[in-house]
């Protein structure tokens, strides 16, 4: 299950670090209300087949978004169905072996919460990464489900990248109505699955993630209808893109909507 990235994609990476580090004033000097951020990952390591398909989390849709939130002062938490360790594919590289080394990354990944362990009114915002892991085991968890909701209904921010949006396609608000219902999502396309062998062109899934969205009165956006597939989709608070190079994008996203949150709350 590997990306080729083209060095334009390598570069943002690497420059990101750069840029998130710079721009921290003016996200970090709010103290006072909560700045935790909850990244939801999943227990799983393969799709349970003979083959034993990849399904760890990846790397580079975790690793990007923890150092930007750490960067601009926020602290974060990982989640997970099981609590515990949390498995990732890929070699470090760039911010990700930054954030390894320097952050605390896999200091937090290794011992992720389970879900009785979240309070959920200590979080700001939830972000959710790709890797087919979420497909199968946060998808169908209903206590993350409710800390998602809990989360959002509090006011928070929601973020994913690729099948990351599969964890919340299926999160009921208290009203009873789907949390992606009218809303526009970006999550892993059908075309692209349908394409690759990653899960036998998606025939090992419990569900296809656009499909799940769709089912739940989402607004997909995909290849076929945006200008560039990399964007960074934002409606109601939720933040969405479908590939791996967005997924830092996603959480300064996120943070601009937080702290415009606080300025608004400031204001009143």
């Amino acid at each position: 299950m590997l990306l080729k990235l083209s060095v334009t994609t390598i570069s943002l990476l690497f420059s990101l670090l750069a840029f998130s580090q710079t721009d921290a004033s003016s996200t970090s000097a709010h103290t006072g209300s909560t700045k935790k951020i909850l990244i939801i990952a999943s227990n799983m390591v393969d799709m349970g087949d003979p083959d034993k398909h990849e399904a760890r989390n990846d790397l580079w849709e975790y690793a990007p978004p923890y150092h930007v939130f750490i960067s601009h002062g926020y602290d974060a938490d990982f989640a997970s169905p099981q609590g515990g360790p949390v498995p990732f594919m890929r070699d470090p590289l760039g911010i990700s072996s930054y954030t390894i080394k320097y952050e605390g990354f896999s200091r937090k990944a290794n011992n992720s919460l389970a879900p009785k362990q979240v309070n959920p009114g200590e979080y700001s915002a939830v972000f959710i990464g790709g890797g087919y892991g979420n497909v199968f085991d946060v998808a169908s968890n209903k206590d993350l489900l409710n800390i998602i909701a809990k989360i959002y209904e509090n006011g928070g921010v929601i973020g994913s990248s690729g099948h990351g949006a599969s964890a919340f396609a299926n999160v009921k608000l208290s009203s009873g109505q789907p949390l992606v219902k009218g809303k526009r999502i970006a999550g892993f396309p059908n075309s692209t699955e349908k394409e690759k062998d990653w899960a036998k062109q998606g025939s090992l899934l419990p569900f296809l993630v656009e499909e799940k969205l769709k089912e739940n009165g989402a607004i997909t956006v995909n290849k076929d209808n945006i200008p560039d597939k990399h964007d960074v989709i934002i409606d109601n608070r939720i933040v969405s893109t479908m590939f791996l190079p967005s997924a830092a994008l996603v959480a300064k996203e996120m943070l601009i909507l937080l702290e415009n949150n606080r300025k608004s709350d400031k204001s009143k």
